[in-house]
């Protein structure tokens, strides 16, 4: 928006839509049409949306496991006693992971690696939870690291790296991919990400 305000909209309005602008994948039109709605709904309602937002900011972390996002120490997935122990899925970000639980055909547990390996943008393995993979495969006697990257030279890089980082310790492989180069996990549709999981090979 460039902090001009939108022509035809009051302020207070104005600084909404632009808020919602600011949001990945909402454009001008949609953040018009959210703020608007918002703007009718109850005021009860919308301090429920307030407080669910400021609640979710401050109490939302880390698991101390896997990385996932949680608001107790351990996840849900983690304290799972019914998920499977010796076969972990090492994926980018939350949002790959519950892109995968949506398919219902993983039963291990998870790795989130908090990003890729990308030397342009200064991210090297020592920003990333790699260490605590490490540790976590010695630890909980691990047979088998499945790397579900996305499909792009970040994401190849990384799973190289983490092949030949692992392959020493247990079994590697990288889930196949009816994806084209390039393409988001988290946009995959369920019947693409099963097919990927079932058809993934060794590293």
């Amino acid at each position: 928006m460039g902090g001009r305000p939108l022509s035809g909209f009051t302020k207070p309005l104005a600084r909404l839509i632009d808020q919602f602008e600011r949001l990945p994948g909402i454009g001008p039109r949609t953040a018009q049409r959210l703020a608007l709605h918002l703007l009718n709904q109850p005021e009860e309602q919308i301090h429920q949306f307030a407080d669910a937002l400021l609640a979710a900011r401050t109490q939302v972390g880390q698991c101390q496991t896997c990385f996932h996002l949680s608001a107790d120490p351990e996840c849900e997935i983690c304290r799972n006693p019914e998920r499977r122990n010796g076969v972990i899925c090492v994926v980018a970000d939350s949002r790959d992971l519950l892109a995968l639980e949506r398919t219902r055909e993983f039963q291990g547990r998870y790795h989130v690696l908090g990003g890729l390996i990308s030397p342009m943008d200064g991210v090297g393995p020592e920003l990333l939870h790699v260490t605590e993979l490490v540790q976590r495969i010695t630890n909980e006697e691990i047979s088998e690291v499945i790397l579900a990257l996305t499909p792009s030279v970040e994401g190849d890089t990384t799973s190289l790296y983490l092949g030949r980082l692992l392959k020493p310790f247990c079994s590697v492989s990288r889930i196949a991919y009816g994806l084209p180069m390039g393409s988001e996990l988290e946009y995959a549709d369920e019947v693409t990400l099963s097919r990927a999981l079932e058809g993934r090979r060794p590293v």
